[in-house]
């Protein structure tokens, strides 16, 4: 065979493979859409996205919304999955940063990370310090001794008890707004997480415990036999994800994720495997 026919041939076989391989590449990222579906959201102009990090803080203190998973370090639950739903959408990693209830509005606001997603319930008085994106609606319950010896039906009769909640909540607020309306008032008796009110109750130092409805069924749930929730559930209100009020760009990006999680179905699959399909955003 000639050396030049030979050299020509030996081109043409380089040229063909890096076609193929170049073809290959291509077909990777039309299947996966650049991280599980991600990448058509624009975060381009987004400044807390630049390190393609999506930090978030969260009270991971709170099951089922966020909790760890036993004996590790590894943070679970409703919020967490829809969390990492929504960094699969804007094509970024995720990081956690557990961080007491009471204190993460300030984190947030001196940027401790990006956004807050911790079961927390859009209020006027928390619209005026940051802006949320709802995202689901959720509303209080009460857990109590089983047997429910108190007859605890509702609001009205918390007056005379002791009530065990955690610091910062909604449903601190909802309590002492309720000592307003009651001869007797509420003895509220504030921890600094839920488990601690939780075992308030459990160990007879408190009469009831007040949380988010899914957190206080599965307390009871998880209870021994020794809890149980009042049916009603008090006052459904939207939860939101906080972003300072100077995070214009991050706050669309996030809604415009959470809206492509709805509509691809992932964001129903979430709830449905939590069991809390009906806290879908109204």
């Amino acid at each position: 065979m000639p050396r030049l026919f030979r050299t020509f041939l030996t081109l043409c076989l380089v040229a063909l493979a890096a076609a193929l391989v170049f073809a290959a590449c291509g077909d990777d990222d039309d299947d996966n859409g650049g991280n599980g579906g991600g990448g058509d959201i624009d975060i381009s102009g987004v400044p807390e996205l630049d390190d393609g990090v999506l930090n978030v803080g969260s009270d991971i203190a709170y099951a089922p919304f966020e909790f760890y998973e036993e004996g590790t370090t590894t943070p679970d639950g409703l919020d967490i999955d829809l969390a990492e739903a929504i960094a699969v959408a804007l094509d970024v990693d995720i990081e956690f940063q557990n961080t007491g209830f009471d204190g993460i509005i300030p984190a947030l606001e001196v940027d401790d990370f990006d956004v807050l997603i911790s079961a927390m319930t859009i209020t006027d008085e928390r619209s005026e310090v940051i802006d949320f994106v709802p995202y689901i609606t959720v509303g209080t319950g009460i857990v109590v001794p089983t047997g429910n010896p108190d007859g605890i039906a509702g609001l009205d009769d918390l007056c005379g008890k002791t009530v065990a909640v955690q610091v910062g909540t909604i449903q601190f607020d909802m309590l002492e707004a309720q000592n307003d309306s009651c001869d007797d008032d509420v003895n509220i008796v504030v921890f600094d997480t839920n488990p601690l009110a939780v075992e308030d109750l459990r160990t007879g130092g408190s009469d009831a415990n007040f949380s988010d409805y899914p957190v206080a069924a599965e307390d009871a749930a998880i209870s021994g036999g020794d809890l149980e929730v009042v049916d009603t559930q008090i006052a459904p209100e939207p939860y939101g994800l906080g972003v300072r009020k100077t995070s214009t760009e991050l706050n669309a990006v996030l809604d415009e994720a959470l809206q492509a999680i709805i509509d691809d179905g992932t964001y129903q699959q979430i709830l449905d495997d939590w069991d809390l399909p009906d806290i879908a955003l109204n």
